[in-house]
C-alpha cells in the first residue's frame, strides 16, 4: 500500500489486496464463510492472495456511536454458496478440470480404511450419490485424530487438500488431504454402517435414513420433481395458491378426516385429564360451540374446493401442499399424511383437464427434467431398485397417451384372459390390479386415461353427463403404480349441484360459500389431483409409499 495518511470515520471500511500468508481456519470459522475455495497454490507462488476487510472504530466512540448517527454494530457478512461434492465431481469430465485446485469440503464420513502408509476416507455431503475419496498420509495435519480412532463412520468433518487424478478406477479424481478437522464425533453405536439393512429397519431410524444411498437419492429426486412441478405450472401461466390445512368441510364426502379441537387435553395434560372435562350440551353431546372455531374442524383431505374459489378469480391456479386422510389402512399404498398437487382451470372442460395432465407428465415437464438432472440417482434406481426404470420413464415421453371410457374399460377387463382378485362389474370402482392390467398389459406400458365414471362412485362436485348415469371424471393410469391422477370437470350449474348434495344427504349449509361460486359468475372449470408420493414412487421404483416421504405417518406411527 502507498505510504499515505488515511483518516477513517468510525465503522468505515477499507478493502485491499494482500499478499501475506494466511493461517488455516479454526473449526469455528467453518460456519462464518460458506464458500470454501480457500486458496489457489502454485509452485511459483507460495504466497496466498486474499481480499481483506478492515473496519475502523474511533477511540472516541466507546459507546458505539459516530459523528454520522447512532449506528451500533457491524455489517453482516456476505452469503457465499458452499462448495459441494457434486460440483467437485460434476461435469462431463467428472472433476478432471479441477485437478491442481486446492479446496475444502465438508460432509459426513461414509467409510474409512487405513493401510500402512495411507488412509482412504469417503466423504458425502448429500449433494450427490457418489462420495469424494480423500487420500490422507500420516504427515497431514489432524492425522492424529484418525490414528486415535476419533474419525468414525458417521462423523462430520472438514477436509482441506488438493484435487488430483485418482489412481483407482471407481472415480476420476480424489482429494489429497493436507488437513482434516473433526467437526462432530460419531458414537460407535451409529446404526448406518456400510452393510446393507432393510428399508423396514430404516423406517425405525427415519432421522438417520437420509444418509443412506437409497433415501438420499429419493430425497434429491423428490426435490427435483417438486421444482419441475412448480416450473411447469409457472411457465404455463398458473398461479400458486396456498390452500388451508384446517377446514370445516369434507371435500370427498368420505368422512375420513382428523378432527382438530382444543376440547380434549393438550399434549402436556393428556396423562391425567378426565374425559368428563370435555364440555357437553344438555343432551350429552359434545358442545362444539365451546371449541376453538365454534364448530367441528378437520385436517383437510384436499385443497380443491378452496382452489376453485381462486380459479374463478385468477383463471388458472394450482395448490401444492400436505393433505390428510384418517383411513385405518396399513398397506404399502396408504399414508395418513401426504402431499397433493391440485391444479384448477377456469373456462375449461374435461378434455382441457386431460390435456393439462398429459402435458404435465410429458417431455415438456418432469420426466425429461428428472432424467436430465438426476442422472446418477436414476442409474442407482435402475441398478438396485427396479431394472429398466429409466426406459419405463422414457416410454412416458415417447408413447402417446390413450383415453377410453369407463364402460369400454369394463368390457376390456371382462374379456381379459386373466383372473382378478376383485370382481369386475359396471358400477364398481376399478381396483389397482385392474388399472395396472389396463396400462401394463392391455396397452403395453402406455399411460391410459379412463373417463366418464358412474356418478354413484364419484364425488358430489363432478359434473353430471347428459346420460344421467355418469360424470365427467377421469383417472390417469401409469405402469406399476396404477392410478396416478384423478380429476374431473366440476359441476358449475347451481341447481344440479344442490340436487346432488341433497341426494347424498350432505349439509348444504356447510357448502354455502362453495354454492356462492355458482351464483356469482359461474364458469365451466375442471381440475385434477395428483398424490405427490405416488409420483415419486413412479419415478424411483420404490414399492412402499412410506419410503418416498421424509417422515411417514400411518396407523399407530407418528414418530419423529
Amino acid at each position: 500500500m502507498p505510504a499515505a495518511s488515511l483518516r477513517l470515520a468510525s465503522f468505515s471500511t477499507l478493502r485491499f489486496l494482500s499478499f501475506f500468508p494466511i493461517s488455516n481456519p479454526s473449526p469455528y470459522s467453518l460456519f462464518r464463510h460458506r464458500r470454501r475455495l480457500l486458496f489457489e497454490d502454485s509452485a511459483a507462488n507460495a504466497r496466498r492472495r486474499c481480499f481483506c476487510t478492515g473496519t475502523s472504530v474511533s477511540a472516541s466512540s466507546s459507546d458505539g456511536k459516530n459523528n454520522q448517527g447512532n449506528r451500533i454494530g457491524s455489517k453482516v457478512g456476505e452469503f457465499r454458496r458452499k462448495l459441494r461434492v457434486a460440483e467437485v465431481k460434476g461435469g462431463a469430465d467428472e472433476g478432471l478440470g479441477r485437478v491442481g485446485q486446492s479446496l475444502s469440503v465438508m460432509g459426513w464420513v461414509r467409510t474409512l480404511r487405513s493401510q500402512s502408509s495411507v488412509t482412504f476416507i469417503e466423504i458425502n455431503d448429500g449433494s450427490c450419490l457418489s462420495n469424494l475419496q480423500c487420500v490422507m498420509n500420516p504427515d497431514a495435519e489432524g492425522y492424529d485424530q484418525v490414528e486415535a480412532g476419533s474419525v468414525l463412520t458417521g462423523a462430520s468433518v472438514s477436509v482441506q487438500g488438493t484435487i488430483v487424478a485418482s489412481q483407482g478406477t471407481k472415480q476420476k479424481v480424489e482429494l489429497k488431504v493436507h488437513k482434516i478437522i473433526l467437526v462432530g464425533k460419531c458414537d460407535s453405536s451409529y446404526p448406518i454402517q456400510k452393510k446393507r439393512v432393510s428399508r423396514e429397519f430404516l423406517r425405525t431410524k427415519a432421522h438417520l435414513r437420509p444418509r443412506t444411498n437409497s433415501f438420499g437419492a429419493v430425497a434429491r429426486v423428490r426435490n427435483t420433481l417438486a421444482y419441475a412441478t412448480h416450473k411447469f405450472f409457472q411457465e404455463s401461466g398458473f398461479v400458486w395458491v396456498a390452500s388451508p390445512i384446517i377446514t370445516a368441510s369434507d371435500c370427498e364426502g368420505a368422512g375420513e378426516q382428523f378432527c382438530v379441537t382444543i376440547l380434549i387435553p393438550s399434549s402436556h395434560e393428556t396423562t391425567d385429564s378426565p374425559i368428563d372435562a370435555i364440555p357437553k350440551t344438555k343432551g350429552g353431546l359434545v358442545d362444539w360451540s365451546q371449541d376453538f372455531f365454534g364448530k367441528p374442524a378437520f385436517l383437510t383431505v384436499s385443497g380443491q374446493l378452496n382452489g376453485e374459489t381462486y380459479a374463478t378469480a385468477l383463471s388458472d391456479i394450482y395448490t401444492f401442499g400436505p393433505t390428510f386422510r384418517a383411513e385405518n389402512s396399513n398397506t404399502s399404498r396408504h399414508l395418513a399424511e401426504f402431499w397433493m398437487l391440485e391444479p384448477e382451470l377456469a373456462f375449461a372442460d374435461l378434455d382441457d383437464d386431460m390435456a393439462c395432465a398429459t402435458a404435465y407428465l410429458s417431455s415438456t415437464s418432469y420426466v425429461k427434467y428428472v432424467l436430465d438432472n438426476c442422472k446418477e440417482d436414476m442409474e442407482f434406481f435402475d441398478t438396485w431398485i427396479e431394472k429398466g426404470i429409466t426406459h419405463r420413464l422414457s416410454d412416458v415421453v415417447e408413447k402417446e397417451f390413450l383415453q377410453l371410457s369407463y364402460t369400454d374399460a369394463i368390457e376390456l377387463l371382462l374379456k381379459a384372459n386373466k383372473e382378478f382378485e376383485f370382481p369386475v362389474k359396471w358400477g364398481l370402482d376399478l381396483q389397482s390390479e385392474h388399472e395396472r392390467y389396463i396400462t401394463e398389459e392391455a396397452f403395453e406400458g402406455r399411460p391410459v386415461i379412463i373417463r366418464d365414471y358412474p356418478k354413484e362412485i364419484k364425488a358430489f362436485y363432478m359434473r353430471e353427463n347428459d346420460d344421467g348415469k355418469t360424470v365427467a371424471a377421469m383417472d390417469m393410469l401409469v405402469p406399476r403404480v396404477g392410478e396416478l391422477i384423478g380429476g374431473s370437470q366440476r359441476e358449475e350449474r347451481l341447481e344440479v349441484l344442490e340436487a346432488r348434495l341433497d341426494g347424498l344427504k350432505l349439509d348444504k349449509e356447510s357448502y354455502w360459500w362453495y354454492l356462492d361460486l355458482r351464483r356469482y359468475g359461474s364458469v365451466p372449470h375442471a381440475g385434477f389431483g395428483l398424490g405427490f408420493e405416488r409420483l415419486v414412487q413412479f419415478a424411483t421404483g420404490i414399492d412402499n409409499i412410506r419410503d418416498v416421504i421424509p417422515f411417514p405417518r400411518s396407523p399407530g406411527s407418528a414418530d419423529f
